[in-house]
């Protein structure tokens, strides 16, 4: 329990632009994805969600993909910049990104992973970055995208 707490302060502390930001990041996906202590940790006003997906469970794609329709329609949620983390690439049966973008309905859907200027429009900020948690890779470039869509 307090190594995701630990995890998710190493995250923060080490991207700078997110650290001098105030923001509440709420983190959500299925069960044995890797969120549950930060959800509970993270229960009032939201600026972000990070929904993390287990690449390496094909089987469950269908039921997190259920799950984030259901996010992405909560009228809580409308314009909140959603950072999709596909986690687990360091096993060798993980699906590579354009399957998890396939799998969840996000072909088309995405913003792109520069520094997109969303001002003034009612596009949602979505994007989704592949990692992996254990190895410590990939998800400091999501933390970094979504910071530029936290007010």
């Amino acid at each position: 329990m307090m190594f995701l707490v630990h995890w998710f302060y190493d995250v923060v502390a080490s991207l700078t632009r997110l650290w001098q930001k105030e923001a509440k990041i709420l983190f959500l996906g299925l069960d044995n994805a890797g969120k549950t202590v930060l959800l509970h940790m993270l229960k009032d006003e939201v600026d972000a969600v990070v929904y993390i997906v287990d690449a390496a469970d094909g089987a469950r794609f269908a039921e997190s993909k259920a799950e984030l329709d259901t996010l992405l329609s909560d009228d809580a949620l409308v314009g909140v910049p959603f950072l999709v983390l596909g986690n687990k690439i360091d096993l060798p049966y993980a699906v590579p990104e354009h399957d998890i973008r396939r799998c969840l309905g996000l072909d088309g859907c995405t913003t792109g992973k520069g520094n997109i200027n969303l001002a003034g429009s009612s596009i949602r900020p979505m994007e989704v970055f592949m990692c992996s948690v254990v190895r410590k890779m990939g998800y400091g470039e999501g933390f970094t995208w979504m910071s530029q869509y936290i007010k």
